[in-house]
């Protein structure tokens, strides 16, 4: 899937492949992690009220069981039975920065993996998953069943919302959406995209936000803390190694692929590739800091790395936690 760029006429055959090969690996790789019907990458702890345990660190104080506490003086929590149906919703960034990659991949090959391995993993058992798609800035539009998306979706709409659906044919088709999704000019409100996933509101399940964080913290932080109080959250970060470092090349030409800009850096210069790479690892450190605070979990995805076995990796470490009762 190396280099593979989506949307446009030539690649919504690549884009095929590129699914097909995706598929073949997520399914032979993450089939193992899997552990009963309805598990998903943040397997849901279930809505329907269980019986009380002891308090242990880690354990999520919203479901602190009060009764009980004050009954027997020690902290309890309330253990949840697992929902029969879990519902999970994506909220995928296709801004212009993610039509960028210097490594193995794109970034937004890396969006498309990402979405590849949640689907893989949440649909099963009559789960559903669906997505809204933002490739730019403007008014979010909801057309019909996503399956004809690709051929009848007008270029021009900057939000696209893929309703959420069971089984894995359903779930192919919405990722053959997201592949044939044409990637324009302009950057995504990344807030208002998260906020779609509280619009309207839904039973308590997984949302996963798929972008690469460029946008500035405070236009996002909020809108993931909301969506953190009702649903488990997965923030993937997809980065190129050149955004967090600059290679020794002389005069290196650069433009923005959200504006248009134009700009000439002297490489050469080590002090401005210190500064480039302290203000690079600031920008990192915010916004895994602004994740944290919102309760999220945070898997990061790059350009350069085996991106299958970082998933693999953190999906593990997930069940290994939940299994040694923390949330994190």
């Amino acid at each position: 899937m190396a280099g593979t760029a989506l949307g446009g006429e030539a690649g919504t055959a690549r884009a095929e492949a590129v699914l097909s090969r995706l598929q073949l690996l997520v399914t032979r790789k993450l089939d193992g992690l899997l552990q009963g019907d309805y598990a998903g990458l943040l397997p849901g702890p279930g809505s329907e009220a269980g019986e009380s345990r002891e308090y242990r660190p880690g354990d999520d104080v919203r479901r602190m069981d009060w009764p009980v506490t004050a009954r027997t003086t020690l902290p309890h929590v309330r253990r949840t039975v697992a929902d029969r149906e879990l519902e999970t919703w994506m909220a995928i960034d296709l801004s212009a920065s993610l039509d960028f990659g210097t490594a193995k991949y794109l970034k937004s090959d890396l969006v498309l993996a990402a979405a590849t391995a949640m689907a893989h993993l949440t649909v099963r058992g009559g789960n559903r998953i669906g997505a809204v798609v933002g490739t730019g800035s403007g008014v979010a539009k909801s057309p019909g069943r996503f399956r004809r998306r690709t051929a009848e979706a007008p270029p021009a709409a900057p939000v696209i919302r893929l309703p959420a659906r069971p089984g894995r044919k359903e779930a192919q088709g919405l990722l053959r959406a997201i592949a044939g999704t044409q990637i324009r000019p302009g950057r995504t409100d990344l807030g208002a995209l998260i906020d779609l996933l509280n619009r309207p509101p839904r039973r308590r399940g997984v949302a996963v936000v798929i972008s690469d964080f460029m946008a500035p913290v405070d236009g996002w932080s909020r809108p993931v803390r909301k969506l953190g109080v009702r649903h488990d959250v997965l923030a993937i970060e997809v980065v190129d190694p050149r955004e967090l470092e600059l290679p020794d090349v002389g005069v290196l030409a650069l433009a923005d692929p959200e504006t248009g800009e134009l700009h000439e850096v002297q490489t050469a210069d080590a002090k401005l590739r210190h500064r480039y790479a302290e203000a690079a690892a600031e920008q990192r450190g915010a916004i895994a800091a602004a994740l944290r605070a919102a309760g999220a979990a945070h898997l990061r995805l790059r350009t350069d790395t085996d991106w299958l076995l970082d998933i693999v990796r953190f999906v593990a470490a997930q069940r290994h936690a939940r299994t040694r009762g923390t949330t994190r």
